[in-house]
C-alpha cells in the first residue's frame, strides 16, 4: 500500500475527489460504544461513539481552503460546489468515512465537570497521506451525540466563519493549529441567544470541517478520573474495569503521533509515559509562548481545549489584542478573567499538571513533576528568543533580556499601543551605527505616537459599566461583607471599582495632553532601545547582517492579523448572503508578514474595494486597505464576544 503511493506521488497524479481511502485507524485501535441510541448520555469504556450526522437542509460553500484539503489528498478544485456542500455538510459520506464522537472530560474555569464530549463534533475517518502523514478530518456542527448534554449539535454562521478562518490564519502565522479545509452553511436554522440576555433569534446551521493529525486533548485522558473531591463529579470510564484502556490509548497516542518516543521507549513503557510528558509540556509550552509573541488570546483555555499535540485547538470567543493590555479578557463570559492573556502561560502550565493526575496511574509522580517543572524554562526561552527577533535584539543574559521586554510593554500599556503595529514599524529601525538612523528612529517614534490610544479611547477604555450608587455597595460590601459580594459576582465588580479608580485620572485628559504623556514615555523607552542597539550592532556590524536582522524582524511581526472588527463585518456581510469579505480575510491570513500581499488581494476582490467609499482613492492604492491594518474605530470596540455558538 505504501508503496503505491509513493508510486502515485512520484507520476504525479492526483486522487480523484471519490478515490481518497480512509483507514479509521483510531476506531480500529481504541474501543467504540457501538450503540447510536440518541439523547445525551453516560459513555462507558470506550473513547469514541459512533454517530450519525444529521442532514441540513440546501447546503452552501461559504469558503474553501484547498491547501488544507490537499493535507488528506483531497483536491476539490474541479469538484462542483454542490457536490463539495453535501460531503463537508454531512449530508453525503465517502463510503470509507466511519462517523463517530469522541468521548473526553474536562476542567472548565478550574473545577472539574465530568463527561463532556464531542457535543457537536462527527469524526469522519483518519488517513495516511501520500506524504506518509497520518491526518484526521472531522465536522463541527454536524449535529447531536452522546455528549450534546441537551443541546442541538449545532453550530452557527458567525461561529463557523471566525473557527474557518482563525485555524488558518494562525497557520500562517506560523503558530501550531488544527487547519479548516472548509465551511459549509445552510438554509436550516438554529435558536441562539448570543449575549444570554434573553433575546434568542434564529441563526443559520454551519459545519466547518476541521483537520489535525489528531484531536486527542488532554481531556481525553481525564476520562478515567476519580470523583473530585470538589465537584462530586467522575469520569465516565473510572471503574477498574475500564482502566487497561489508558494505556491503551497512551500507547496509541505515542506510536502514532510521537513516533521518536515510541521507537526509544516502547519496551519501557514508564520511561515511554515520561519522556512523552515532558515533550507535551514542551510543545505546550512553545504553544503558548507564540501565542503571547502575536498576542492571541484563547478565551477558553479548559483541559479539553488543550491539544495533545501542543496546537491551538476549539477556537471560541478568541480575539487578537489590539492596544496593549496584559489583562485583557476576550470572552465576555469569562467574569473572573480566569482566562486573560497575562494569565495564558500560568493555565497552560496548570492544565499540564491536571494530566499528571491521569498520567500518574501508570507512572511514577515524582518524575511526572520533575517534567513539568520545565515548563517555565521552555516557555522563557521560546518566548524571549521569539521577543529578541521581534525587537532586531541578540541574546545577552536571560534577567537582562526579560527587563528590556518587559520595559517594552510598561510602555505599551500605559499608552495603550497598538500590539501589532507597534512591533511592525520596529523593523524600520536602522542601528546607531547607520547613517540614517536619526531619521528613522524620529519616524518610527512618530508612527508609534500615532498608533497609541486617543483620549476618547482610553476613557472609552476604563469607563465603568455600572452606576456610582452600584460602586459604592460594592465597596461597602467589600469591607463588610465580601461572601456575600462573591456571590453577587464579586471579582467582576471590583474590577469594575479599580476600573473607576483609574477611570477618575483620565476622565478630563484631551488628546493633547495625552500625546505630550504618551511622547514623554516613550522617548525614554526609545533612549533604551537605542543603547541596546549601539551594543548588539557595533559598527564592524556588516551590511549583510544588518539587511538580516530587518527581514527577520518582518518575518516575526506579522502586518496582519484578524482583528474583532474585521471579523465582525465579514460576519455581517456572509449573515446577508455576501461571502466575499470572509475570503478577502482569508486571502490576507495567508500571507500575514508580506507588505504588498494587501495590494494582491485588493486586485482579486476589485467588487469590494474600499475605493467605492472612497471616490479618489485607486483599488491600487496602499491607503484604500488600511482599515484592515488599523486599531478598531471607537464605535468598533463595543464588540463581545461570547461562548454561545
Amino acid at each position: 500500500m505504501l508503496g503505491r503511493r509513493v508510486l502515485l506521488k512520484a507520476l504525479g497524479r492526483k486522487m480523484s475527489f471519490h478515490a481518497v481511502k480512509f483507514e479509521n485507524l483510531a476506531l480500529k485501535i481504541l474501543p467504540v460504544d457501538e450503540s447510536k441510541v440518541l439523547g445525551s448520555r453516560r459513555v462507558e469504556g470506550a473513547c469514541f461513539s459512533l454517530v450519525d450526522p444529521d442532514p441540513v437542509e440546501n447546503p452552501e460553500v461559504v469558503v474553501l481552503s484547498h491547501e488544507a484539503l490537499k493535507l488528506l489528498d483531497f483536491d476539490v478544485i474541479n469538484v462542483p460546489d454542490s457536490e463539495v456542500a453535501d460531503f463537508f455538510s454531512g449530508n453525503k459520506l465517502l463510503e470509507t468515512w466511519k462517523t463517530a464522537a469522541h468521548c473526553y472530560c474536562g476542567h472548565q474555569f478550574g473545577y472539574f465537570s465530568g463527561q463532556l464530549g464531542d457535543g457537536t463534533v462527527v469524526y469522519l475517518g483518519d488517513r495516511l497521506n501520500l506524504k506518509g502523514e497520518r491526518f484526521e478530518i472531522q465536522l463541527k456542527g454536524a449535529g447531536k451525540t452522546p455528549f450534546s448534554r441537551g443541546s442541538d449539535g449545532r453550530k452557527v454562521l458567525r461561529s463557523s466563519i471566525r473557527e474557518f478562518l482563525a485555524s488558518e490564519a494562525l497557520f500562517h502565522l506560523g503558530v501550531p493549529t488544527t487547519r479548516a479545509g472548509s465551511c459549509v452553511t445552510s438554509s436550516s436554522t438554529t435558536v441562539r441567544d448570543i449575549f444570554y440576555s434573553g433575546n434568542p433569534i434564529n441563526e443559520k446551521c454551519t459545519i466547518v470541517s476541521r483537520i489535525a493529525p489528531t484531536f486527542l486533548r488532554f481531556g481525553s485522558f481525564e476520562i478515567f478520573k476519580s470523583t473530585d473531591s470538589e465537584t462530586g463529579r467522575d469520569g465516565p470510564s473510572c471503574e477498574e474495569t475500564h482502566l487497561h484502556i489508558l494505556p491503551d490509548l497512551l500507547n496509541y497516542t505515542i506510536e502514532n503521533f510521537y513516533q521518536e518516543i515510541w521507537s526509544e521507549y516502547n519496551d519501557n513503557f514508564e520511561k515511554m509515559i515520561q519522556a512523552f510528558y515532558l515533550e507535551v509540556v514542551r510543545k505546550t509550552a512553545y504553544l503558548v509562548a507564540e501565542w503571547q509573541c502575536v498576542g492571541f488570546c484563547h478565551g477558553v483555555l479548559n483541559t479539553d481545549n488543550m491539544s495533545i499535540l501542543g496546537l491551538t485547538i476549539d477556537y471560541g470567543p478568541y480575539g487578537f489584542l489590539d492596544r496593549y493590555n496584559a489583562k485583557h479578557v476576550c470572552n465576555n463570559s469569562d467574569d473572573g478573567a480566569r482566562y486573560s492573556y497575562e494569565k495564558q502561560p500560568a493555565i497552560c502550565k496548570w492544565n499540564c499538571r491536571k494530566l499528571i493526575d491521569m498520567l500518574k496511574k501508570v507512572a511514577s509522580e515524582e518524575d511526572l513533576y520533575k517534567s513539568l517543572v520545565q515548563f517555565d524554562d521552555y516557555y522563557e526561552k521560546y518566548y524571549l528568543d521569539k521577543m529578541r527577533q521581534k525587537l532586531g535584539i541578540k541574546p545577552r543574559s536571560e534577567t537582562e533580556d526579560q527587563e528590556f521586554v518587559k520595559s517594552l510593554l510598561r510602555v505599551m500599556q500605559k499608552t495603550g499601543a497598538d500590539f501589532t503595529n507597534t512591533f511592525r514599524v520596529f523593523s524600520l529601525t536602522r542601528t546607531p551605527n547607520e547613517s540614517n538612523f536619526e531619521d528613522s528612529m524620529n519616524l518610527v517614534k512618530s508612527r508609534v505616537l500615532d498608533f497609541c490610544t486617543n483620549a476618547d479611547e482610553l476613557r472609552r477604555q476604563y469607563k465603568p459599566n455600572i452606576s456610582q450608587h452600584e460602586l459604592e455597595m460594592v465597596q461597602a460590601l467589600a469591607n463588610t461583607n465580601p461572601q456575600l459580594l462573591s456571590l453577587m459576582g464579586g471579582r467582576r465588580l471590583l474590577s469594575e471599582m479599580r476600573k473607576m479608580e483609574i477611570y477618575e485620572d483620565y476622565k478630563n485628559i484631551t488628546d493633547v495632553e495625552k500625546r505630550t504623556d504618551d511622547e514623554s514615555h516613550w522617548t525614554e523607552w526609545f533612549e533604551k532601545y537605542t543603547e541596546r542597539l549601539k551594543v548588539d550592532w557595533p559598527a564592524d556590524t556588516s551590511e549583510a547582517d544588518m539587511d538580516e536582522r530587518v527581514a527577520k524582524m518582518n518575518q516575526a511581526n506579522p502586518k496582519f492579523i484578524l482583528r474583532n472588527h474585521l471579523l465582525q463585518g465579514a460576519i455581517e456581510k456572509a449573515e446577508s448572503g455576501d461571502y466575499t469579505e470572509v475570503k478577502r480575510l482569508f486571502e490576507l491570513s495567508k500571507k500575514p508578514y508580506e507588505e504588498t500581499h494587501a495590494l494582491e488581494v485588493e486586485k482579486l476582490f476589485p467588487q469590494c474595494s474600499s475605493s467605492k467609499d472612497q471616490k479618489d482613492a485607486s483599488p491600487a492604492d496602499a491607503a484604500a486597505l488600511e482599515k484592515y491594518f488599523s486599531r478598531p474605530a471607537l464605535k468598533d470596540l463595543d464588540i463581545r464576544v461570547t461562548c454561545s455558538s
